[in-house]
């Protein structure tokens, strides 16, 4: 039987109890579908500091490495604002990253019908909206060197970030956007800044030579970023697969996300390279919405962003696409009865906890295989 291995790591605030949402499902696809997942567990954030002064231990960092795939809640919280920087919650996310050379950071942005109207925008906009935004994760003006504040005296300083890709580094992003695409509508727009910036101008030059050498079956279109911006809240539905590097990603993944209605509602999934020798990813699935500490430990977060990080964990790290498949229709079905937690409440909707609405999202699921 085939064994995929899992590490949960539920973290702070509310992802200990949007996590135990997640095991109900692992559990009834080992017992009743053959799944073979094992899973273990470990901390990080808050709690991996309180536990080993560290926002996630070098024990959990090897089984990380170890895992097929990481299932990751969330971070943070007031109880740590103090912790030194380098040792702070959300360190440990950053070195998940960083150690697992994660890439790619695929960010959807669905509107399910059933929430239509809880969008800013008229609901004819976004109804039925299924975009993904592929964001370069570990290059660009983040991580880009001289980053540094001078002083230049007379009570003047100056802040320098620096923007920097390599070809190669805009490559296997755009390779990730045109292979994506090729299972959903086979649309690609990459967005940039080249009438302003360098870096844009190879951007574009890069992602437009691997689109003709590779991939030319995929529809290709140029956007600059601003633009792309105002796009999305004009008319979001044009767009299918959004490709862009790290700051422009950051932000317009976030535009996107609110087309949604709800931030707390939309999963994400960070990739590494394949290995060169057995073909699987390095990778992160986790919810979009932070540990929202003002709620945590009463029962009434909303689990949908979890439980559709992982199915997204199913989609790309196990290739279990019907499955996938049918857990987000499990979703939808739920949210089309009217079921909603205390954040999506709508009027003439029934209100249910955490664990009701796992159960829920269970439960139409399991009916998938009747």
């Amino acid at each position: 039987m085939t064994t995929r291995t899992l590490l949960l790591l539920p973290g702070d605030g509310i992802g200990p109890e949007a996590m135990a949402e997640v095991r109900k499902i692992i559990a009834y696809m080992n017992a009743e579908r053959g799944a073979g997942f094992t899973t273990d567990e470990g901390l990080v954030g808050g709690c991996a500091y309180d536990a080993h002064g560290a926002a996630i231990s070098e024990g959990d960092m090897e089984k990380a490495l170890a895992a097929d795939a990481v299932l990751f809640g969330a971070v943070g919280g007031p109880k740590w604002d103090a912790v030194p920087y380098e040792v702070r919650p959300e360190a440990g996310l950053l070195r998940l990253r960083k150690d697992l050379k994660l890439f790619a950071n695929l960010r959807p942005a669905i509107c399910y019908p059933a929430l239509a109207s809880a969008s800013s925008l008229k609901p004819e906009l976004v109804e039925g909206l299924d975009i993904l935004i592929v964001r370069e994760l570990t290059g660009g003006v983040y991580f880009g060197e001289p980053k540094e504040i001078i002083d230049l005296g007379n009570g003047q300083k100056r802040g320098i970030d620096t923007q920097v890709y390599d070809t190669y580094e805009i490559e296997r992003i755009a390779g990730v956007a045109f292979e994506l695409a090729r299972t959903r509508r086979n649309r690609v727009c990459s967005m940039e800044k080249r009438n302003v910036m360098k870096s844009g101008v190879l951007w574009n030059q890069v992602v437009t030579e691997t689109h003709k050498r590779s991939y030319s079956d995929v529809q290709l279109d140029h956007m600059l970023a601003d633009a792309g911006g105002m796009q999305l809240v004009r008319a979001p539905k044009q767009f299918d697969v959004i490709v862009t590097d790290n700051l422009f990603g950051d932000m317009l993944s976030d535009v996107a996300a609110m087309l949604t209605g709800s931030l707390g509602m939309l999963p994400s999934a960070s990739l590494g390279a394949p290995d060169p020798k057995t073909g699987k990813r390095k990778a992160l699935y986790e919810p979009v919405h932070g540990s929202a500490p003002d709620i945590a430990g009463k029962g009434i977060a909303n689990p949908i962003a979890m439980i559709a990080s992982f199915a997204m964990c199913l989609r790309y790290s196990f290739n279990l696409v019907e499955d996938a498949d049918r857990l987000e229709q499990a979703i939808a079905e739920v949210l089309d009865s009217g079921i909603r937690t205390g954040d999506i409440m709508a009027e003439g909707c029934r209100q249910v906890g955490t664990a009701e609405m796992g159960d829920a999202i269970l439960t139409a699921f399991r009916k998938h295989y009747a």
